[in-house]
């Protein structure tokens, strides 16, 4: 005997309520999707948007669309809507104009497995943490005392890297090598105490591996991770991205407890123990208990990595691009070593007090960071609420990049963009502070760069003694027209080919012994 089952009239009511409800919600999605004023863009493919429109380059891709669209663009990364803003008036409408309402971040797989799940400067959400984090830096790691009490650092560290030069010269020299180990060098000292990353046996870990360490950091922290676009086939890990993450959080992680737990034993070991390093002071406001948000050990840790990471890449990239550009143009170097001799002389080194009376060298630092940002879209923003910019709408959890890249190449900015010609800067009160919008390589705003200081520092001085102490040439085997300038992608833009140069002493010998 077959047995009917009859669902209940109340079951039936609410199953059609529930239906109906669904529809009506996605009607009305669909209707307050279509008030808004959109900016122009590609059609978007169904699930990947306008992904397949990317390449490995994905900054030169979009800057290419951007000559089709204007200024500001709108696509989809997957499920995700994304506007772009190709111009120093964009840049400065979502900077400033709209600086609070753009400040939030997307929630990256990077931010989560990489920085102790958004614990850092950069991927930390905006709000409390964030704030707190920010007048750190600002107030206690990066003030102008500070950095100025480890002048003495950065100048040991630079002799020795010119002294390396020096027993180098007229060999063939893998440049970033040299510039890595220079930035790691006075960073570590700064950040960390000492340099926990020498190379003798001792040592936690090589230069070599932490090196490859933050080659994979940036990478991974800049790369187009499908799953943080098509978020249900995220644990596929297609790409096998969030698998390389995980590793080097791992590796990451081993090395911060060793330089805590260190730092935390001498600090319990002397009595009124003063903070002689930017890891002593963040361990120090972990105990104070004014903070609005306590900061927990991970926080800690993930401020040490951003501040070594940050520093680290950001000189000895802009710096490598600075002395591949001129070794195209020789007639810069003539004009830069002229300045250096009249200034300075030729019987010391470049101070960092010198660097304001050196403009010709001051202008290829801006020109290098013009035409080579370290990061040639900013790090992605998300709109905390609705906006509108130059007539277009941007809805509320809209991801949002600034394409300085572009920018830096917009020829009603700037005469031959694509010319490498320090002389632009010359006379013009241009600065990267991120007030000119039309050179922004450490941003603006909020979120912009806290430790750009320590780091414009560090590029100016190293790259004015570099001039100064070397004339610098290429290998006899390669002419300046083989020079490749390609790049490859990742939050940073390093050369894709790393610089291999010849240096020759121009100074007296005895400025070289340390």
């Amino acid at each position: 005997m077959a047995i009917e089952l009859v669902a209940p009239s109340w079951v039936s009511t609410a199953v059609t309520w529930f239906a109906t409800f669904v529809v009506l919600f996605l009607f009305m999605r669909r209707l307050r999707r279509r008030r808004y004023n959109l900016p122009p863009g590609p059609k978007p493919w169904p699930i990947i948007g306008n992904l397949n429109l990317i390449g490995p380059l994905p900054h030169q891709s979009l800057h290419a669309l951007s000559h089709k669209y204007g200024p500001i663009m709108h696509v989809w990364f997957g499920s995700n809507p994304v506007v772009m803003g190709f111009s120093a008036d964009m840049a400065k409408a979502f900077l400033k104009t709209h600086d609070a309402t753009l400040a939030g971040r997307p929630k990256f797989a990077a931010g989560k497995y990489t920085t102790y799940n958004y614990s850092n400067i950069t991927w930390s959400q905006y709000g409390p943490y964030w704030r707190q984090a920010r007048r750190m830096c600002l107030l206690e790691l990066f003030s102008a005392k500070r950095l100025e009490s480890y002048e003495y650092i950065r100048e040991q560290e630079l002799r020795g890297f010119l002294n390396e030069l020096y027993n180098s010269a007229n060999k063939t020299l893998v440049l970033k090598d040299h510039l890595s180990d220079l930035s790691l060098n006075i960073i570590s000292r700064m950040v960390l105490g000492k340099k926990y990353l020498d190379k003798s046996e001792n040592a936690i870990i090589s230069p070599e591996e932490f090196k490859k360490m933050l080659d994979e950091l940036f990478l991974l922290n800049g790369v187009l991770n499908i799953g943080d676009f098509i978020p249900w086939i995220n644990f596929l890990d297609l790409q096998g991205y969030i698998k390389r993450m995980k590793a080097l959080s791992k590796k990451f992680d081993r090395f911060m407890e060793h330089v805590l737990d260190e730092h935390t034993e001498r600090m319990k070991r002397i009595k009124d123990y003063v903070a002689k390093d930017m890891v002593d002071v963040l361990l120090q406001l972990a105990e104070d208990p004014n903070l609005e948000v306590k900061l927990e050990r991970h926080g800690v840790k993930a401020f040490t990595q951003d501040l070594i990471a940050g520093a680290t890449e950001s000189s000895a990239i802009t710096v490598e691009w600075a002395i591949s550009e001129l070794l195209r143009k020789p007639e810069i170097f003539k004009r830069a070593t002229e300045e250096l001799d009249k200034v300075i002389g030729k019987e010391r080194w470049v101070e960092e007090k010198d660097i304001v009376n050196l403009p010709y060298i001051n202008a290829i630092a801006k020109e290098a960071m013009r035409l080579h940002p370290v990061a040639p879209m900013l790090a992605p923003r998300l709109a905390r609420e609705d906006c509108n910019v130059d007539g277009y709408d941007i809805p509320k959890g809209t991801q949002v990049l600034v394409n300085i890249w572009t920018i830096g190449r917009d020829p009603e900015i700037w005469e031959n963009p694509n010319e490498f010609q320090p002389e632009r800067f010359i006379g013009k009160e241009i600065d990267v502070k991120g007030h000119d919008y039309e050179l922004l390589p450490f941003g603006a705003g909020r979120r912009m760069c806290p430790g750009y200081p320590l780091g414009l520092k560090v590029i100016q001085s190293s790259l004015a003694n570099m001039l100064h102490g070397f004339n610098w040439r290429l290998p006899d085997i390669m002419r300046k027209e083989d020079l490749n300038m390609e790049e490859t992608f990742g939050l940073s833009t390093p050369k894709k080919l790393p610089l291999e140069v010849v240096v020759e002493p121009r100074l007296p010998n005895h400025l070289y012994s340390l």
